[in-house]
């Protein structure tokens, strides 16, 4: 097996050996390790030279070994940096767009902030008719990401700060020369030691391990616009989770999602019921009481009221959601026909039908309803 290339020492030193992890460490296991050495050897917990060289060491084993194609090229023996030959010895066409446009796709330059602003979040509530009606206030629980409390979004422990990296500078980017087809060029990469922010922080908060923010549950209170529909999100501006270094928060969406109503149903902002009357009653004509969203009230069913008929309520439906006014509230009747009469029932019905004249009815049939494709074709046939 080749030995290891170094550019410090091509023999003595070895990158895993140096981060103290195995040859098929996965990516976790090396970021995890170096960040465990970079803790204890970083200059600002121990100021001594050799400390200093070994970090120094450690930090250019870990930006060879968190890179696939370095870390590929860095276990068959050869230069990591791409530096022994052209175009084909690793050295892509990223790199050259990196070298005529500066860092990753032209991206911008110099150090990136710490502070990032954080998610939108998205949560449901459930809301019954008469609510999603009128309206309502909710209180409402919601898992979230705050601001620690304890570094207020610094992320450094208290009494401490962030300080300048060492190994870029503050610069957020470190400059590597490697050589191509075109020649010499200088590429430019964010600085693994500070992860690109040109700081580094040696002493970490000790509650948010300098996120600059906690996982907490919090209580909000919703108000509820009127005429609300399953489906409809209402937005809460910068209620969501806080950002990364305590950034600022994104925003929370709640999506309202209605029970079903025992009586009631809902199509847009009308209101639909069916009611179910004895015959004698749809013929004769009767009132009844029925429990609308906005109380008890008498309905008035006409002498003569066939099945299938609709009494309409006007604006006793949802309100609109947008604009004033509310739907309507539609109530179907149903006529229930006996299946079962005694004798004395049945003769009564026999005296009814006989002054109706109806004994033996002959019916008034008419032409059933037509389907879509029926009526395309009586149209091509001119009928």
């Amino acid at each position: 097996m080749p030995t290891p290339w170094s550019e410090a020492d091509p023999v003595a030193a070895d990158f895993y050996d140096l981060l103290g992890v195995s040859r098929d460490a996965s990516t976790d296991e090396i970021k995890r390790a170096y960040r465990k050495l970079a803790r204890e050897l970083h200059p600002d917990v121990n100021p001594d030279p050799e400390t200093q060289d070994r970090f120094k060491e450690v930090t250019h084993a870990y930006e060879v070994l968190s890179d696939p194609q370095k870390r590929e090229r860095y276990d068959l023996g050869a230069d990591p940096s791409g530096t022994g030959g052209g175009f084909g010895a690793g050295f892509g066409f990223n790199d050259i767009m990196d070298a005529f446009f500066g860092g990753a796709g032209g991206g911008q330059r110099g150090p990136r902030p710490r502070m990032r602003r954080g998610q939108d979040a998205l949560i449901s509530l459930e809301l019954d008719l008469s609510e999603a009606a009128f309206g309502a206030t909710k209180e409402i629980l919601v898992d979230t990401a705050v601001i620690c409390p304890t570094c207020s979004g610094a992320g450094t422990a208290p009494g401490t700060s962030p300080q300048t990296c060492l190994v870029c500078h503050g610069r957020g980017e470190t400059q590597q020369v490697a050589r191509s087809f075109l020649g010499q060029v200088m590429t430019t990469r964010p600085c693994v030691a500070c992860q690109g922010f040109g700081t580094t922080i040696p002493s970490p908060c000790p509650e948010c391990d300098a996120e600059g923010r906690i996982r907490t549950r919090k209580s909000l209170s919703i108000k509820v616009p009127p005429g609300v529909d399953t489906g409809t999100r209402i937005q809460l501006a910068g209620q969501g989770e806080v950002g990364f270094g305590g950034g600022p928060a994104g925003d929370l969406y709640v999506e309202v999602v209605e029970r079903p109503h025992e009586l009631f149903t809902r199509h847009g902002d009308d209101l639909h019921c069916t009611v179910t009357l004895p015959m004698t009653a749809a013929a004769l004509g009767t009132s009844v009481t029925l429990e609308t969203l906005d109380g008890a009230e008498r309905i008035d069913i006409r002498p003569g009221t066939q099945p299938g008929s609709v009494i309409p309520l006007g604006a006793r439906g949802i309100q609109h959601l947008r604009g004033t006014g509310r739907g309507d509230l539609l109530i179907h009747v149903d006529v229930a026909v006996p299946t079962k009469l005694d004798d004395e029932q049945e003769e009564l019905l026999r005296r009814l039908a006989a002054l109706r004249g109806e004994e033996r009815p002959d019916g008034h049939f008419r032409p059933g309803e037509q389907g879509f494709f029926s009526r395309l074709r009586d149209a091509f046939n001119g009928r």
